[in-house]
């Protein structure tokens, strides 16, 4: 057992829910279970023989890769698999019946809402766009409370004031589209909480979220937990999700369990190669300048049959047995199995990987540095690329006048990723978007390599500002022609400023652009539904490669993917940014990955920066509070720091500048942020203690 779960000097004792766990029985007992789902007469198997028991009270985390089966395997439990699915193999047994021989709609009422409910992964999608709010509560309260009129409607607008909505009883007669992200989350948590579940499902509750937003939705839900003694099942590939809230955790690979513990057992003592290969592409462990280990290859073909270790292609530590004979789970502790020939007794001894002994060293020391602190940009004779001078965008007139960004100012240098953090409506995007020509600014003026770019400017001047500057944007299927071929897509450019003598050439560039981001040449024939998430976002970048920029917008390049594809993303941005000298803008909320990824970060809110420094700078020394707000947010994938962090709201109604108005300050060399002098004399002072 590691270091870390036995020095336990912030005094979280895991070992009490064990002991829990091992004393009492199961309220779900999912047995051998198979799925098949049948897609063009072809049978996929999505789930293998997949085996799970859930305890009362208890918070159970499923993570893995996209298509490794965590979706499918919960929806057996509600019966909400798509119609071509169906469970052919197994048992799920809850209450005495056992759900998967349940085949018709009025079954699976007893059971869905009223004793399982599930909160789905896109708010506005699960939501009804036409009806408000409250109704959508109220229809649950009446379904499955027995409450019919005014009291129905009490109990909605209670639920509502129950999931943190403020005006609740003016928010009840609102529509989805009135509602932030956020709100939406809470609003559908209201209505799974309605039915009081014994078991709720939350299918990746926070994915599109910001920290500040997720953080307030993950105590939520544990709040509502503690109040209702719920048992709940959390879906995500967000391991810092997974160190908040889990008590337990199952590693799913391939439509199977290959491993499950306790939280500070797969955290520091996980023995399969896939859950050390998740821990090791976390960015918060990453060293700056060096490559994140990535997972090799792609998962298995599930149409295909498998013979032995699913995972054994992808692992360079596979033994020969791997490819011949599937594992069984094999105790490393009473509450922990580990689906890996490894823990054989027959088996060659193998050393955890250095990520499993950096966490525990984070756990001992939590002022540990997780990056090199080294900043070879910091040259005084660097040269301005892009110059952003007292930027300003507004959109509507009149009335209807909104002021997105006011008074921004700031310079990225030739060869820097500069990042722009902050959260969902801050003004990040319509800046970078701003750069490129795409939103007209109000005011201010965008210089490139020292000449003007906003406004009205020459043809000549327009066409090298496309050429020079591109996007990749945040949403990969979005952004890319489903109807066009990769070919055409990764061409465009290419086409419309004749920049090929003949098809021959253009071909070729095009072949070029797909191996640099590391597709196949093959590939230029396929159309975009037939990638993965990373592979779409791979082809959004060759789109932008082959202009040959200096500069390049990212714009959340890396938001919807999981933690393995963003490691690849991330170590394929910063190859390119080294052997084509390019410049990065990079638009995030995640900090721990623009910890990673950045030279210098502008932290922007309600269209304003706030503050900007170095990288390490801002984290080491964060002085506005918004800032700080952010970092304490930010997700630790530990679960004794990440339960022992305390948690900042801003409230902007701290700052008074009715008389004493506030200025953009370089505090330290490099450091700037926005405040009035009482402020910056207190943040001087801070800065000295």
């Amino acid at each position: 057992m590691s270091e870390a779960i036995k020095n336990n000097p912030l005094g979280i004792d895991f070992d009490e829910r064990a002991k829990q766990i091992l004393s009492s029985e199961p309220i779900l007992a999912a047995k051998d279970v198979e799925v098949q789902f049948t897609l063009r007469g072809q049978k996929l198997t999505a789930i293998r023989k997949c085996s799970l028991e859930l305890y009362e009270g208890e918070t159970l985390a499923i993570v893995g890769e996209s298509g490794s089966g965590k979706s499918v395997f919960t929806k057996c439990f509600v019966g909400m698999l798509d119609k071509n699915g169906s469970i052919t193999h197994g048992s799920i047994m809850y209450d005495g019946k056992d759900l998967s021989k349940f085949q018709t709609e009025r079954e699976w009422r007893t059971i869905r809402g009223k004793k399982i409910a599930m909160v789905t992964q896109d708010p506005m999608t699960s939501l009804n766009p036409l009806k408000k709010i409250g109704h959508q509560i109220q229809e649950s309260i009446e379904l499955h409370q027995g409450l019919r009129g005014a009291a129905a409607k009490r109990e909605a607008i209670r639920m509502l004031e129950a999931v943190g909505i403020p005006n609740a009883e003016h928010r009840y007669n609102q529509y989805p589209h009135e509602f932030s992200g956020g709100m939406r989350q809470r609003v559908v948590i209201a209505i799974a909480m309605a039915c009081r579940p014994q078991i709720l499902i939350c299918d990746e509750p926070t994915t599109a979220l910001d920290v500040t937003i997720q953080a307030q939705i993950l105590d939520l839900i544990r709040k509502l937990q503690k109040e209702q003694g719920m048992t709940i099942i959390y879906i995500t590939h967000d391991l810092g999700v997974v160190a908040n809230v889990a008590d337990r955790v199952a590693v799913m690979y391939a439509g199977q369990i290959v491993e499950i513990g306790m939280v500070n057992e797969i955290f520091f003592d996980s023995w399969h190669p896939y859950s050390w290969a998740l821990l090791s592409a976390l960015p918060q462990l990453g060293v700056k300048g060096e490559k994140l280990p990535a997972i090799d290859g792609t998962p298995p073909n599930l149409f295909n049959k498998i013979t032995g270790d699913s995972f054994a292609p992808r692992n360079r530590k596979a033994l020969n047995i791997d490819f011949l004979e599937e594992p069984p789970l094999f105790d490393v502790t009473p509450t922990h199995q580990a689906k890996t020939w490894m823990m054989d007794p027959r088996a060659p001894h193998v050393e955890q990987p250095d990520t499993i002994r950096k966490l525990s060293r984070q756990h001992l020391d939590p002022n540990q540095a997780s990056v090199d602190l080294n900043h070879p940009h910091e040259d005084p004779n660097r040269e301005a690329l892009i110059e952003v001078k007292d930027l300003q965008i507004t959109f509507g007139s009149g009335r209807k006048k909104f002021v997105a960004v006011d008074d921004v100012n700031f310079t990225i240098y030739r060869g820097e990723t500069f990042s722009l953090v902050g959260e969902s409506g801050s003004g990040k995007t319509t800046i970078g978007r701003a750069i490129v020509r795409i939103n007209p600014i109000t005011n201010g003026e965008i210089l490139l390599n020292g000449q003007r770019i906003s406004g009205k400017i020459s043809k000549q001047m327009d066409e090298k500002v496309i050429r020079s500057c591109q996007m990749i944007f945040q949403d990969p299927m979005a952004s890319l022609n489903e109807r066009a071929k990769v070919d055409y897509i990764i061409s465009e450019g290419l086409q419309n400023f004749h920049l090929y003598k003949d098809e021959s050439e253009r071909m070729d560039k095009v072949q070029r652009a797909l191996q640099e981001v590391g597709l196949l040449p093959e590939f230029s024939s396929r159309f975009p539904h037939e990638f993965s998430g990373g592979q779409r976002q791979r082809i959004g970048i060759a789109r932008s490669l082959i202009m040959e920029p200096e500069f390049i917008v990212a714009d959340e390049p890396i938001s919807a993917l999981d933690v393995s594809i963003r490691a690849q993303v991330l170590n394929l941005l910063n190859e390119l940014k080294q052997k084509r000298g390019l410049t990065y803008l990079f638009i995030a909320h995640d900090l721990s990955v623009v910890r990673f990824i950045s030279d210098r970060i502008a932290v922007i809110h309600k269209g304003r920066i706030v503050e900007l420094a170095e990288s390490e700078e801002l984290f080491l020394h964060p002085l506005h509070p918004y800032t700080k707000a952010l970092l304490s947010a930010v997700p630790n994938p530990n679960p004794y720091l990440e339960r022992s962090k305390k948690l900042l709201v801003y409230d902007p109604s701290i700052h008074d500048y009715r008389n004493d108005k506030p200025v953009w300050t370089e505090i330290l060399p490099g450091h700037f942020v926005y405040g009035n002098q009482k402020e910056l004399d207190g943040y001087r002072k801070e800065l000295n203690q």
